[in-house]
């Protein structure tokens, strides 16, 4: 199936594992989008014009002029937006149904899972006010654990699902860029090593990764009370 995008999709973003799903998606589809950058550290989430298709106060959401029937339609939640661009364009999404559910459970897994534990890991290790050791205990421990799910899966394999690269690879991909935050030794899972390293290696991907690189490295969370506030305060400044 061939769609053609005349129109830019709307990608609103900030270069997060998150956010870099749906960039390495739209680059892999090599179509047309506009970068909407929302600035995170400074409460852009919190902003009415954006909650009023972003509701959860959370980025990336995408606005596709192009949607079902010609009429525009947004989209929230990287998964749902991935699985969106995924049957409009007909790739990275399979349409045989064991392939395409063999997906879906991929993603879940990164949704409900390799997500939010790593993002618990990476907030007690380095944004916690102070240390927390039952919490960094509790979150590495479920970090390796889903490392070496991984790692299981992929021996012999060289994409996560479907015999084949698709959005659950993409989905996962970004949270495995904070390897090192996180206090995972890479050697200690091979599989997972060689598969960033195959990923790494495709161009859409380096693509996708490099937006908004320029824009993530001026905000330090590490050294920004106020990024801190908004972010974990759950307020704008």
């Amino acid at each position: 199936m061939t769609v053609s995008q005349t129109k830019p999709i709307e990608l609103y973003y900030w270069p997060t594992p998150n956010g870099w799903k749906i960039s390495i998606m739209l680059e892999e589809l090599g179509v047309p989008y506009d970068l909407k950058l929302v600035n995170i550290g400074k409460g852009d989430q919190f902003d009415p014009a954006f909650l009023a298709f972003s509701p959860n106060n959370r980025m990336p959401a995408i606005i596709d002029p192009e949607g079902p029937g010609g009429d525009p339609i947004t989209v929230f939640e990287s998964g749902a937006i991935l699985q969106y661009l995924g049957r409009k364009f007909g790739k990275f999404y399979p349409l045989e149904e064991r392939q395409r559910v063999e997906t879906e459970e991929w993603l879940m897994w990164q949704m409900g899972g390799f997500g939010p534990m790593l993002g618990q890991n990476h907030h007690f290790r380095h944004y916690a006010p102070e240390r927390v050791p039952y919490a960094l205990e509790r979150y590495f421990n479920e970090t390796h654990r889903l490392y070496g799910v991984l790692n299981r899966r992929l021996e012999g394999r060289e994409f996560v699902a479907a015999g084949q690269y698709t959005i659950a690879d993409m989905a996962i991909f970004g949270w495995a860029q904070r390897w090192q935050r996180q206090a995972i030794d890479l050697d200690e899972f091979p599989n997972v090593k060689a598969w960033r390293e195959r990923m790494e290696a495709r161009p859409a991907v380096q693509r996708g990764l490099s937006v908004g690189a320029e824009q993530q490295k001026q905000l330090v969370i590490e050294k920004d009370e106020d990024a801190k506030a908004v972010l974990f305060g759950q307020k704008a400044r």
